[in-house]
This record gives C-alpha cells, sequence and structure tokens, in this order.
C-alpha cells in the first residue's frame, strides 16, 4: 500500500458480526486532493470483514429479482454480468458459494448494500482500511509490507477464486483486501477524473502522466497506483471477473 496513516484510535471492536470498526485516522492518499492538502480526515467507520460471496448475492437477486441475469437492462451492467453463474438463479457445480462474487457492476454492488442498509465504502475509506498491516494501522513499518502488495497486485488473476477469509485478518479485522478481487468503491474514478463518477465519465481531467506524478503523495506506491489506474479505467456498467465488492456503514453519532 503505502499511504502515511496516523491512528488516533488503536483498539478495534467490531460493529457486528461480520463486519469491523475502522478509524478514525489520517490518510495520506496516493494522489493529493488539492494543492496544499497532504492528510485526508478519516472518520470512523464499518466495513465488511469479507468481500460479498456468491451466496449472499444469489440471496439477493431471489429476494431483488430486477437484479437477477436475465432481468438486468444495458443501462445497468454490461452483457458480462454474472455470466459465470449456470442460470440467472442457480450458481452451478463449479461456482463456489463461499467465493467472492464478480462480475457485478457498480450499480447491482451498490443495490445489494443498499438493501443490507448499508453502502459502498469511499475511495479514501477503502484505502485507508488497507494501509494497515497485520500489526499495526500503518502497514509501511512492517517489513516486506509494500513488496507483497505490489506482487499481489501484479500477479496473474486465478482461473478459479478461493474462499474469502482464507488470509490473515489485518489490525483492523479485515481479510482480503489484497490479492483476492479488485473490489468496487463508491467514488471509484474520482482520484483522477472529477464529475459524476456513477456514469464513468468526466469533463474535467486532473492527473495524468507527469501532472500525475507531481500530484503524488507517496511516489514508491506503486500498487496504490496500479488501484487508481483501474478505478479511473472503469465505467458503472461495467463488470469483471476479477472484480467484486464489500459493503461499508456508517456509525451512529459519526460526523461526517
Amino acid at each position: 500500500m503505502g499511504a502515511a496513516v496516523i491512528v488516533s484510535l488503536v483498539t478495534a471492536a467490531p460493529a457486528a458480526t461480520l463486519m469491523a470498526r475502522v478509524g478514525p485516522g489520517l490518510l495520506r492518499p496516493v494522489y493529493m486532493p488539492e494543492p496544499g492538502v497532504t492528510e485526508i480526515n478519516v472518520k470512523p467507520f464499518d466495513l465488511d470483514r469479507v468481500p460479498v460471496t456468491n451466496g449472499e448475492f444469489l440471496r439477493f437477486v431471489e429476494t431483488h429479482p430486477r437484479w437477477r441475469r436475465d432481468r438486468m437492462p444495458t443501462l445497468l451492467a454490461d452483457a458480462g454480468y454474472l455470466t459465470h453463474w449456470a442460470t440467472p438463479t442457480a450458481l452451478g457445480a463449479h461456482v463456489d458459494a463461499d467465493a467472492p462474487v464478480t462480475g457485478v457492476s457498480w450499480f447491482a454492488a451498490k443495490a445489494f448494500c443498499g438493501a443490507e442498509g448499508k453502502r459502498l465504502p469511499t475511495e479514501t475509506e477503502w484505502e485507508f482500511a488497507a494501509a494497515a498491516g497485520r500489526q499495526g494501522p500503518d502497514g509501511r513499518t512492517e517489513p516486506g509490507f509494500t513488496e507483497r502488495l505490489l506482487a499481489l497486485a501484479t500477479a496473474p488473476a486465478s482461473a478459479g477464486r478461493r474462499r474469502v477469509g482464507q488470509e490473515p485478518p489485518n489490525f483492523w479485522g479485515l481479510h482480503d483486501l489484497h490479492g483476492l478481487v479488485w473490489e468496487w468503491v463508491l467514488d471509484f474514478n474520482g482520484t483522477l477524473v472529477t464529475g459524476d463518477s456513477r456514469d464513468g465519465k468526466s469533463a474535467e481531467t486532473l492527473r495524468f502522466c507527469g501532472v500525475g506524478a507531481l500530484a503524488a503523495g507517496d511516489k514508491g506506491d506503486y500498487a496504490g497506483f496500479l488501484r487508481a489506474a483501474f478505478r479511473s479505467s472503469l465505467e458503472a456498467r461495467y463488470t469483471g471477473t476479477s472484480l467484486g465488492f464489500r459493503c461499508a456503514r456508517d456509525i451512529e453519532g459519526a460526523i461526517r
């Protein structure tokens, strides 16, 4: 990861069985949000401990049939939406219910989280959570952390996805933030572009090429650059075989 993190709460208590409490703290992002700003204040929030699974998303489409594969309008998802499932309402023998769901658009991921009383995490929240190592909130203090994340980010995608939660949790109690799937965030292309990120378009480009290097917060965070570039390439209706998600939730009383 490489983004610098300062945490003002060093004990993380789970808010629910499947969610973990993250933050608060300060994040030094891969790209500075604006000139003169070097850190972003991150308020505490809850985040799913693992990505959403095929089994969980199957239950969602069963109770919200408008999100079935055979009823999905092209405006909300491209042709790859849940095509790895055997049928619109069955996973099939070759799809593990406990593996992370992929082939899901931003619209569908957002709808799933909303149905759970949650939301997608912001990019800042996701990056803050993913910056943690195994022993502390700033993984850069742990030997080999940055190199390990770069290796995971550049490794070829496997044909089959392992089950969620197989890797040890980080400091916050979160699994699989690196190396299992890429994950949707609420403002998925907000790092490199402005405008309404929900349609994947923008009228103004902020940081590319040499200008991007000048705006970089940590010029050695290559894995972070890869994530930012990947997110900026997405459109909200896009689905990918390596793209999943997890949900976040506001903490009552926390000022955002």
